[in-house]
Protein backbone atom coordinates (compact mmCIF):
# COMPACT_ATOMS: atom_id res chain seq x y z
CA UNK A 1 0.00 0.00 0.00
CA UNK A 2 1.51 3.43 -0.72
CA UNK A 3 0.56 5.84 1.27
CA UNK A 4 1.13 10.00 1.72
CA UNK A 5 1.45 11.25 4.94
CA UNK A 6 -2.01 11.97 5.18
CA UNK A 7 -3.04 8.77 6.02
CA UNK A 8 0.63 8.04 7.98
CA UNK A 9 -1.58 8.52 11.45
CA UNK A 10 -5.12 7.95 11.06
CA UNK A 11 -6.05 8.73 14.61
CA UNK A 12 -4.63 11.64 13.95
CA UNK A 13 -7.14 12.35 10.34
CA UNK A 14 -9.95 11.70 12.34
CA UNK A 15 -12.36 14.91 12.55
CA UNK A 16 -15.02 14.37 15.09
CA UNK A 17 -16.47 11.07 13.26
CA UNK A 18 -15.06 11.89 9.89
CA UNK A 19 -12.23 10.70 8.46
CA UNK A 20 -10.83 11.95 4.96
CA UNK A 21 -8.29 9.79 3.05
CA UNK A 22 -8.83 11.56 -0.62
CA UNK A 23 -6.44 12.13 -2.90
CA UNK A 24 -3.93 9.46 -0.49
CA UNK A 25 -2.77 7.68 -3.37
CA UNK A 26 -4.01 4.45 -1.41
CA UNK A 27 -4.23 1.36 -3.92
CA UNK A 28 -5.13 -0.64 -0.49
CA UNK A 29 -7.18 0.22 2.36
CA UNK A 30 -5.67 0.15 6.23
CA UNK A 31 -8.85 -2.36 7.18
CA UNK A 32 -6.89 -3.16 10.88
CA UNK A 33 -6.44 0.61 11.81
CA UNK A 34 -10.19 1.41 10.58
CA UNK A 35 -11.29 -1.14 12.50
CA UNK A 36 -9.39 0.61 15.69
CA UNK A 37 -11.71 3.60 15.25
CA UNK A 38 -15.54 2.86 15.21
CA UNK A 39 -16.14 6.95 15.82
CA UNK A 40 -15.39 7.37 12.44
CA UNK A 41 -18.85 6.79 10.92
CA UNK A 42 -17.98 8.79 7.71
CA UNK A 43 -15.17 8.04 5.65
CA UNK A 44 -14.08 9.60 2.59
CA UNK A 45 -11.34 7.20 0.13
CA UNK A 46 -12.47 9.03 -3.01
CA UNK A 47 -9.57 10.13 -5.95
CA UNK A 48 -7.55 6.97 -4.95
CA UNK A 49 -6.12 4.26 -6.91
CA UNK A 50 -8.26 1.56 -5.42
CA UNK A 51 -8.95 -1.77 -7.73
CA UNK A 52 -10.81 -3.50 -5.15
CA UNK A 53 -12.08 -3.78 -1.63
CA UNK A 54 -11.21 -6.72 0.40
CA UNK A 55 -13.38 -8.46 2.39
CA UNK A 56 -12.40 -7.53 5.79
CA UNK A 57 -13.57 -3.84 5.24
CA UNK A 58 -17.22 -5.35 5.00
CA UNK A 59 -16.52 -5.58 8.78
CA UNK A 60 -16.49 -2.11 9.28
CA UNK A 61 -20.13 -1.66 10.16
CA UNK A 62 -19.65 1.40 11.93
CA UNK A 63 -19.55 3.04 9.05
CA UNK A 64 -22.60 5.51 8.09
CA UNK A 65 -21.47 7.32 4.91
CA UNK A 66 -18.44 5.67 2.42
CA UNK A 67 -17.47 7.49 -0.54
CA UNK A 68 -15.47 5.43 -3.21
CA UNK A 69 -15.76 7.89 -6.27
CA UNK A 70 -13.01 8.30 -8.60
CA UNK A 71 -11.26 4.76 -7.96
CA UNK A 72 -10.63 2.08 -10.27
CA UNK A 73 -12.99 -0.62 -8.60
CA UNK A 74 -13.75 -3.20 -10.45
CA UNK A 75 -16.27 -4.92 -8.41
CA UNK A 76 -17.55 -4.35 -4.63
CA UNK A 77 -17.08 -7.91 -1.88
CA UNK A 78 -19.32 -10.21 -1.94
CA UNK A 79 -19.88 -9.70 1.70
CA UNK A 80 -20.66 -5.65 1.15
CA UNK A 81 -24.04 -6.36 2.12
CA UNK A 82 -22.66 -6.51 5.90
CA UNK A 83 -22.32 -2.87 6.10
CA UNK A 84 -25.83 -2.87 7.98
CA UNK A 85 -25.43 0.85 8.96
CA UNK A 86 -24.69 2.28 5.43
CA UNK A 87 -26.70 5.58 4.13
CA UNK A 88 -24.65 7.51 1.87
CA UNK A 89 -22.62 5.53 -0.79
CA UNK A 90 -20.78 7.70 -3.33
CA UNK A 91 -19.08 4.96 -6.16
CA UNK A 92 -18.95 8.39 -9.04
CA UNK A 93 -16.51 7.44 -12.03
CA UNK A 94 -15.19 3.62 -11.01
CA UNK A 95 -15.02 0.11 -13.31
CA UNK A 96 -18.07 -1.41 -11.87
CA UNK A 97 -20.57 -3.60 -13.72
CA UNK A 98 -22.36 -4.92 -11.55
CA UNK A 99 -23.41 -4.70 -8.03
CA UNK A 100 -23.10 -8.32 -5.73
CA UNK A 101 -26.42 -9.51 -4.53
CA UNK A 102 -25.75 -8.70 -1.22
CA UNK A 103 -26.31 -5.38 -1.76
CA UNK A 104 -30.69 -6.17 -0.95
CA UNK A 105 -28.92 -6.51 2.92
CA UNK A 106 -28.41 -2.60 3.31
CA UNK A 107 -31.79 -1.24 4.89
CA UNK A 108 -30.58 1.79 5.80
CA UNK A 109 -29.28 2.70 2.24
CA UNK A 110 -30.88 6.24 1.45
CA UNK A 111 -28.45 7.81 -1.15
CA UNK A 112 -26.63 5.78 -3.76
CA UNK A 113 -24.46 7.25 -6.68
CA UNK A 114 -23.48 4.89 -9.66
CA UNK A 115 -22.84 7.96 -12.90
CA UNK A 116 -19.44 6.80 -14.71
CA UNK A 117 -19.59 3.38 -14.49
CA UNK A 118 -19.83 0.80 -17.44
CA UNK A 119 -22.76 -0.57 -15.69
CA UNK A 120 -24.44 -3.34 -17.58
CA UNK A 121 -27.59 -2.25 -18.98
CA UNK A 122 -30.53 -3.45 -16.35
CA UNK A 123 -28.83 -1.58 -13.83
CA UNK A 124 -28.06 1.53 -15.84
CA UNK A 125 -31.31 2.09 -16.58
CA UNK A 126 -32.61 1.04 -12.81
CA UNK A 127 -29.94 3.53 -11.54
CA UNK A 128 -30.34 6.73 -13.54
CA UNK A 129 -28.70 9.56 -14.21
CA UNK A 130 -28.90 10.90 -10.47
CA UNK A 131 -28.40 14.48 -11.03
CA UNK A 132 -28.90 15.62 -7.81
CA UNK A 133 -30.08 14.44 -4.61
CA UNK A 134 -33.76 13.66 -5.08
CA UNK A 135 -32.09 11.08 -8.11
CA UNK A 136 -29.38 9.76 -5.98
CA UNK A 137 -32.27 9.26 -3.28
CA UNK A 138 -34.48 7.45 -6.09
CA UNK A 139 -31.27 5.69 -7.16
CA UNK A 140 -30.64 4.22 -3.83
CA UNK A 141 -34.65 2.93 -3.43
CA UNK A 142 -34.79 1.51 -7.32
CA UNK A 143 -31.18 0.14 -7.15
CA UNK A 144 -32.42 -1.64 -3.75
CA UNK A 145 -35.56 -2.84 -4.72
CA UNK A 146 -33.59 -4.41 -8.35
CA UNK A 147 -31.02 -5.85 -6.22
CA UNK A 148 -33.71 -7.84 -4.04
CA UNK A 149 -35.44 -8.93 -6.50
CA UNK A 150 -31.66 -10.41 -8.23
CA UNK A 151 -31.10 -11.62 -4.67
CA UNK A 152 -34.79 -13.62 -4.55
CA UNK A 153 -33.43 -15.16 -8.22
CA UNK A 154 -30.00 -15.73 -6.41
CA UNK A 155 -31.44 -17.31 -3.44
CA UNK A 156 -34.03 -19.12 -5.79
CA UNK A 157 -31.01 -20.36 -8.23
CA UNK A 158 -29.51 -21.45 -5.10
CA UNK A 159 -32.37 -23.15 -3.68
CA UNK A 160 -32.97 -24.80 -7.49
CA UNK A 161 -28.81 -26.16 -7.18
CA UNK A 162 -29.20 -27.33 -3.63
CA UNK A 163 -32.36 -28.76 -4.63
CA UNK A 164 -31.27 -30.40 -7.93
CA UNK A 165 -27.66 -31.41 -6.02
CA UNK A 166 -29.85 -33.01 -3.25
CA UNK A 167 -31.82 -34.41 -6.10
CA UNK A 168 -28.73 -36.12 -7.86
CA UNK A 169 -27.21 -37.27 -4.42
CA UNK A 170 -30.11 -38.92 -3.60
CA UNK A 171 -30.34 -40.25 -6.98
CA UNK A 172 -26.65 -41.59 -6.27
CA UNK A 173 -27.67 -43.06 -3.15
CA UNK A 174 -30.61 -44.60 -4.19
CA UNK A 175 -28.32 -46.05 -7.38
CA UNK A 176 -25.71 -47.09 -4.79
CA UNK A 177 -28.49 -48.53 -2.78
CA UNK A 178 -29.36 -50.73 -6.11
CA UNK A 179 -25.77 -51.17 -6.71
CA UNK A 180 -25.82 -52.29 -3.15
CA UNK A 181 -28.69 -54.87 -3.59
CA UNK A 182 -27.52 -56.02 -7.17
CA UNK A 183 -24.39 -57.26 -5.22
CA UNK A 184 -26.10 -58.06 -2.17
CA UNK A 185 -28.37 -60.63 -4.60
CA UNK A 186 -25.20 -61.33 -7.17
CA UNK A 187 -23.85 -62.80 -3.39
CA UNK A 188 -26.90 -64.47 -2.78
CA UNK A 189 -26.90 -66.36 -6.60
CA UNK A 190 -23.55 -67.30 -6.45
CA UNK A 191 -23.82 -68.88 -2.68
CA UNK A 192 -26.88 -70.42 -3.37
CA UNK A 193 -25.14 -71.77 -6.97
CA UNK A 194 -22.21 -72.90 -4.81
CA UNK A 195 -24.58 -74.66 -1.99
CA UNK A 196 -26.69 -76.59 -4.96
CA UNK A 197 -22.97 -77.66 -6.45
CA UNK A 198 -22.21 -78.71 -3.12
CA UNK A 199 -25.50 -80.50 -3.20
CA UNK A 200 -24.96 -82.09 -5.78
CA UNK A 201 -21.45 -83.40 -5.56
CA UNK A 202 -22.49 -84.45 -2.54
CA UNK A 203 -25.31 -86.80 -3.96
CA UNK A 204 -23.33 -87.57 -7.01
CA UNK A 205 -20.78 -89.04 -4.36
CA UNK A 206 -23.77 -90.63 -2.33
CA UNK A 207 -25.03 -92.53 -5.70
CA UNK A 208 -21.19 -93.35 -6.39
CA UNK A 209 -20.57 -94.87 -2.67
CA UNK A 210 -24.21 -96.77 -3.43
CA UNK A 211 -23.11 -98.22 -6.93
CA UNK A 212 -19.72 -99.23 -5.44
CA UNK A 213 -21.28 -101.07 -2.77
CA UNK A 214 -24.20 -102.57 -4.96
CA UNK A 215 -21.06 -103.65 -7.19
CA UNK A 216 -19.55 -105.20 -4.12
CA UNK A 217 -22.61 -107.10 -2.92
CA UNK A 218 -23.21 -108.50 -6.37
CA UNK A 219 -19.44 -109.26 -6.70
CA UNK A 220 -19.48 -111.11 -2.97
CA UNK A 221 -22.95 -112.96 -3.96
CA UNK A 222 -21.20 -114.18 -7.59
CA UNK A 223 -18.57 -115.19 -5.93
CA UNK A 224 -20.83 -117.05 -3.52
CA UNK A 225 -22.67 -118.31 -6.13
CA UNK A 226 -19.63 -119.70 -7.59
CA UNK A 227 -18.07 -121.08 -4.64
CA UNK A 228 -21.37 -123.17 -4.01
CA UNK A 229 -22.85 -124.12 -7.65
CA UNK A 230 -19.80 -127.07 -7.32
CA UNK A 231 -21.25 -128.76 -4.25
CA UNK A 232 -24.67 -128.00 -5.32
CA UNK A 233 -23.86 -129.86 -8.48
CA UNK A 234 -21.94 -132.73 -6.49
CA UNK A 235 -24.89 -133.40 -4.40
CA UNK A 236 -27.05 -134.44 -6.57
CA UNK A 237 -24.42 -136.52 -8.53
CA UNK A 238 -23.78 -137.92 -5.24
CA UNK A 239 -27.52 -138.26 -4.25
CA UNK A 240 -27.77 -140.46 -8.05
CA UNK A 241 -24.73 -142.49 -7.05
CA UNK A 242 -26.69 -143.44 -3.99
CA UNK A 243 -29.58 -144.54 -5.59
CA UNK A 244 -27.73 -146.23 -8.09
CA UNK A 245 -26.11 -148.17 -5.81
CA UNK A 246 -29.12 -148.86 -3.51
CA UNK A 247 -30.91 -149.54 -6.14
CA UNK A 248 -28.15 -152.20 -7.34
CA UNK A 249 -28.39 -153.44 -4.12
CA UNK A 250 -32.13 -154.16 -3.92
CA UNK A 251 -31.50 -155.65 -7.56
CA UNK A 252 -29.54 -158.31 -6.54
CA UNK A 253 -31.02 -158.72 -3.37
CA UNK A 254 -34.32 -159.63 -5.22
CA UNK A 255 -32.41 -161.59 -7.89
CA UNK A 256 -30.85 -163.54 -4.75
CA UNK A 257 -33.98 -163.91 -3.43
CA UNK A 258 -35.96 -164.88 -6.02
CA UNK A 259 -33.10 -167.22 -7.18
CA UNK A 260 -33.00 -168.92 -3.76
CA UNK A 261 -37.03 -169.14 -3.65
CA UNK A 262 -36.74 -170.98 -7.12
CA UNK A 263 -34.08 -173.18 -5.68
CA UNK A 264 -35.72 -174.08 -2.19
CA UNK A 265 -39.42 -174.54 -3.66
CA UNK A 266 -39.04 -175.87 -7.18
CA UNK A 267 -38.03 -178.79 -9.05
CA UNK A 268 -34.60 -176.91 -9.66
CA UNK A 269 -33.14 -177.56 -6.09
CA UNK A 270 -31.21 -180.53 -7.33
CA UNK A 271 -29.31 -178.89 -9.62
CA UNK A 272 -25.90 -177.70 -8.82
CA UNK A 273 -26.19 -174.77 -8.53
CA UNK A 274 -29.18 -174.32 -6.37
CA UNK A 275 -27.50 -177.12 -4.23
CA UNK A 276 -24.67 -174.68 -3.75
CA UNK A 277 -27.22 -171.93 -3.29
CA UNK A 278 -28.81 -173.58 -0.83
CA UNK A 279 -25.57 -175.21 1.01
CA UNK A 280 -24.86 -171.15 1.27
CA UNK A 281 -28.07 -169.94 2.66
CA UNK A 282 -28.13 -172.88 5.33
CA UNK A 283 -24.63 -171.80 6.48
CA UNK A 284 -25.62 -168.25 6.78
CA UNK A 285 -28.93 -168.95 8.90
CA UNK A 286 -27.19 -170.75 10.90
CA UNK A 287 -24.92 -168.28 11.25
CA UNK A 288 -27.51 -165.79 11.95
CA UNK A 289 -29.51 -167.68 14.15
CA UNK A 290 -27.17 -167.19 16.86
CA UNK A 291 -28.40 -163.91 17.22
CA UNK A 292 -31.91 -164.34 18.97
CA UNK A 293 -32.58 -160.79 17.99
CA UNK A 294 -32.98 -161.46 14.37
CA UNK A 295 -33.75 -165.32 15.09
CA UNK A 296 -37.62 -165.11 14.40
CA UNK A 297 -37.09 -162.89 11.41
CA UNK A 298 -35.07 -165.09 9.72
CA UNK A 299 -36.70 -168.14 10.11
CA UNK A 300 -37.28 -169.88 7.15
CA UNK A 301 -40.35 -170.06 5.89
CA UNK A 302 -42.83 -173.51 6.18
CA UNK A 303 -42.64 -175.45 2.98
CA UNK A 304 -45.76 -175.78 1.23
CA UNK A 305 -47.61 -179.13 0.87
Amino acid sequence: MSRTGKSGNLRELLDGNELDLSLSDMSEIPVRELAALPKATVLDLSCNKLTSLPGEFCSLTHIVRLDLSKNQLLQLPPEFGRLVNLQHLDLLQNRLTALPVTFAQLPNLKWLDLKDNPLNPALAKVAGDCLDEKQCKECAQKVLEYMKVILADHDKEIQRKLMQEQAQKQKREAEQRQKEERDRERRRREKAQQKERKRRDYQALQAAQKERNKKTERQKSEKQKSSSAPDKKRKPLKRSWLRVFFGFILFTFMVAAGSLAVCQWTELKTQDVCTNLNTLYETTVNTIRSHHILETVLRPPAPQQ
